[in-house]
């Protein structure tokens, strides 16, 4: 039987093997291991190319969004607004940095916080907004952008699915007051295990979240401050330098996938994924919606296609949140796109056959209905 996984690593590998290994091998042979050159080197062509003045590695993108919120002064008491509709790790950032989720609810058709209705939730604890570029695609910015100069809120995006995308030409990670991305081995721009990136224009939040991320080191005998081990090592960083100079062009393949499958699933039930008006998405997922989404899903697998599901349960139901007082009905629309939503393969080197087969399996499932 055919398979197709939901991503393949091995098949974005093996183009750049004698690229990666050669690097690797360099940080080896000299055995500086973390902080190095290699690091130094992909912050500077990561701001460059996220339109900042300023990249900071760090060890995670969880750790980048914690260590962004410290950096723009949220402790303990203070209120963070975000979306209940993305990966738990947001909200862990938060609650590590002292502060509150505040969570507000999706515009179902960009799976993005809601940017109408996050004013109803500003309080005097409100210290700053994380809007979560969801799927590969940016939240509407402007609005947010105004309630955080009206209000006094900072602004920390969540990019860790969003490396390359646009909203008015502008990058995601350079518009707020700082930018967070994940560098895990399935994102757009992934290493060979964990990394993450802070992007700001402030030279003092870029200079907190150097501190932080090294055990607060202001030399190498003195600590300013109580800090954190989330160093980039340079391993990652050497792979990630290399892989940072494709990712124009695997973004521009994730889009001609969904173009394909958009063009090939647009006369079936199915609700399709939209590129919202002056935006551009790059497709971190193809994430498609039916109200027969467990049954599709199965049929998928017994097909030899993988599939996923970003994310089952929102965050507000889990049972980690439990204590915040939220239940089922607060965000309708999050909890409608929860039971409703399936990731369907997409990384570059998905072949056009593969996707003619998938789009094929999911019309013959709504056929014999």
């Amino acid at each position: 039987m055919r398979t197709i996984p939901l991503v393949d690593l091995k098949a974005g590998f093996i183009p750049l093997k004698e690229e990666i290994m050669a690097a690797v091998e360099e940080v080896f042979s000299k055995m500086n291991l973390y902080l190095g050159a290699n690091v130094q080197a992909l912050e500077e062509g990561f701001s460059s190319y996220c339109g900042t003045k300023y990249a900071i590695g760090v060890g995670s993108g969880t750790e980048a969004i914690q260590l962004a919120l410290l950096s723009c002064g949220i402790k303990e008491g203070d209120e963070v607004i975000t979306s209940p509709n993305t990966f738990f790790a947001t909200v862990e950032a938060i609650v590590h940095a002292g502060a509150k989720p505040v969570f507000v609810d999706i515009d179902p058709s960009t799976y993005t916080i809601d940017a109408n209705l996050i004013e109803e939730k500003i309080s005097h604890r409100t210290k700053a907004i994380i809007p979560v570029h969801m799927y590969g695609q940016a939240a509407e910015m402007n609005p947010i952008l105004e309630l955080a100069l009206r209000y006094g809120i900072m602004i920390v995006e969540d990019a860790c699915q969003a490396h390359g995308a646009e909203y008015y030409g502008k990058k995601c990670g350079g518009m707020g007051d700082a930018g967070c991305f994940s560098f895990y081995f399935t994102k757009n721009l992934g290493g060979c295990g964990e990394g993450g990136m802070v992007t700001t224009n402030n030279p003092e939040i870029a200079e907190k979240v150097r501190l932080y991320r090294n055990h607060g080191h202001k030399n190498k005998y003195e600590h300013s401050l109580i800090g954190y081990n989330s160093r980039l090592d340079e391993i990652q960083a050497a792979i990630l330098k290399i892989k940072l100079k494709y990712l124009d062009r695997f973004n521009e393949s994730r889009r001609h996938i969904a173009e394909r499958y958009n063009n090939l699933l647009q006369d079936t039930p199915l609700i399709l994924p939209k590129e919202a008006d002056n935006r551009r998405h790059v497709y971190h997922l193809y994430v498609v919606r039916s109200q027969e989404r467990d049954e599709l899903k199965k049929y998928l697998t017994d097909k030899g296609i993988g599939t996923g599901i970003h994310y089952k349960i929102p965050i507000h139901l889990q049972e980690a949140g439990k204590h915040y007082g939220y239940k089922y009905g607060d965000f309708p629309e999050t909890e409608k796109s929860c039971r409703e939503i399936l990731s369907l393969p997409i990384f570059p080197e998905l072949k056009d056959e593969d996707i003619d087969y998938i789009t094929n399996a999911i019309k013959e499932f709504y056929s014999a209905r």
